[in-house]
């Protein structure tokens, strides 16, 4: 993708995120950095009405319909599983759900989700 394409994407999420009306938007800019910042491959755009994140193949998108919390929903192909019980849930064949329930809880696994984001861009170049 070039970088006029990547730029429209962005600006397209950006676009999004200034209209988003959510009782947990501030939580969601904060994992949108989280995730772009943990590794430079990964772009964003929004798809399935909602910012997601993609590299090769599609990472992860947020689910803004969950009450209560952020939820995040990564997405796995092929069978191959990144299994990491501090931060995902769910026993779904090609994806597996993180929660967030606050500023605090996102500081928290903040560490483990970067760590989720550039072990899942190794296994997909791994293929």
């Amino acid at each position: 993708m070039g970088s006029k394409e990547h730029k429209q994407k962005a600006d397209q999420v950006d676009n999004y995120m200034e209209k988003l009306q959510h009782p947990f938007k501030q939580e969601v800019e904060r994992l949108r950095s989280i995730i772009l910042n943990a590794n430079p491959k990964l772009q964003e755009r929004v798809k399935w009405n909602s910012p997601s994140f993609f590299y090769i193949k599609d990472l992860a998108a947020f689910n803004l319909r969950a009450k209560g919390y952020v939820q995040i929903i990564f997405i796995f192909y092929d069978g191959n599983m990144i299994e990491d019980p501090s931060l995902l849930q769910g026993n779904w064949k090609d994806r597996r759900e993180a929660r967030f329930h606050s500023m605090a809880d996102i500081e928290a696994k903040q560490s483990a989700l970067e760590q989720l984001v550039n072990n899942w861009v190794k296994l997909i170049e791994s293929k």
